[in-house]
């Protein structure tokens, strides 16, 4: 009796389990999922048969113990069969639910299996197709944001730019592209589209202009600046692989997998952008403009790129081999850029 007395105990804390809250099982940091809908059939289903059989003893229990009253027995003879009675019924309800055949350690395979696959897979077959299709190579697009400090580069002696440029930066966003080779490989291409905006900043009241025969050059404001940047934006294309240093993982069911994603990564890409437009920005105690025209910055540009990542978070290093600056004065300076990147 103590143990189905257990037994319902169980059945009913399950029951106010699953009325009142979700049951979460986390498995390699993937997302939770709930009771199983079979689960919580057939555990509703076996607590809703003991109730029954309860009420229905209790019933005739107590029809019983009226018919012992109205015969007033002595009080210690009344309690006495009362006690006789309850054994009774008390067995009675004790093979009456063992008869329920109710199988606790089936339900809790059923609920394992869907915590693990969202599904109330039935067979080992069935069970492994799902595990395949859940754990397969990466194949996704995902979004990203970077900005990074941006420097000209050359090696020559300083130049009039070398001497007056300010703050530059570069800001990015686009898609990537992840395709790993396969469940379980470490390597994986990588490519996408992002569009690049490169901001080249002046001081000292210098601005960018172009001299008789259309050179850029940078001159003289003739009074103060508060802004003055040649701003172009690119439309950019990477190519590359990357190399993840985490861990083979077991699904079960004799199946590995390794997370492309997450953990510590490298990867090294090439890449090369098309120029859309480019801004001459000047804001001063003079002349404001914005002149949208060809000041000489290269239409074309590639270079490689190197990015240390950890889950969202990626550092990265890109340098260009072509030249900022299609010709004039400034014909050896490329663009070397240091910054983060946030997955999306």
């Amino acid at each position: 009796m103590i143990n189905k007395i257990i037994m319902s105990g169980f059945v009913c804390l399950l029951c106010s389990a699953i009325s009142a809250q979700n049951i979460n099982i986390n498995l390699q940091s993937r997302e939770n999922t709930e009771v199983s809908p079979l689960v919580k059939e057939k555990v509703e289903e076996y607590a809703a048969k003991i109730n029954v059989i309860i009420q229905e003893e209790k019933r005739m229990m107590e029809a019983e113990l009226a018919v012992l009253q109205a015969k007033h027995p002595a009080q210690n003879d009344f309690e006495t069969q009362k006690a006789a009675i309850a054994d009774r019924y008390s067995e009675k309800i004790d093979a009456r639910i063992e008869a329920l055949g109710f199988d606790l350690d089936s339900v809790i395979q059923k609920q394992v299996r869907y915590s693990l696959l969202n599904s109330d897979a039935k067979s080992d077959e069935e069970i492994k197709a799902n595990l395949l299709k859940k754990f397969q190579a990466t194949k996704n697009l995902t979004g990203y944001f970077s900005y990074g400090i941006m420097m000209l580069t050359n090696n020559l002696p300083d130049n009039v730019l070398d001497e007056n440029i300010g703050y530059s930066n570069n800001l990015e966003f686009g898609l990537k592209y992840n395709y790993q080779f396969s469940r379980t490989s470490a390597w994986g291409f990588t490519s996408g589209i992002g569009f690049s905006w490169r901001t080249v900043r002046l001081e000292n009241n210098k601005i960018f202009a172009k001299d008789p025969i259309l050179d850029v050059n940078v001159v003289d404001y003739g009074g103060n600046t508060s802004k003055s940047k040649l701003r172009t934006g690119y439309l950019m294309v990477p190519v590359g692989l990357q190399y993840n240093f985490s861990k083979i993982k077991n699904a079960g069911m004799d199946i590995q997998y390794r997370s492309y994603s997450d953990g510590f990564r490298i990867a090294a890409q090439m890449y090369g952008g098309v120029k859309m437009s480019s801004n001459n920005i000047v804001r001063g105690n003079g002349d404001d403009y914005r002149h949208r025209e060809n000041f000489q910055v290269n239409p074309f540009i590639y270079g490689a790129q190197l990015t240390f990542s950890y889950n969202d978070l990626s550092l990265f290093v890109k340098k260009d081999f072509s030249n900022f600056f299609e010709k004039g004065a400034f014909n050896n300076d490329k663009a070397l850029v240091i910054g983060l990147a946030l997955g999306l």
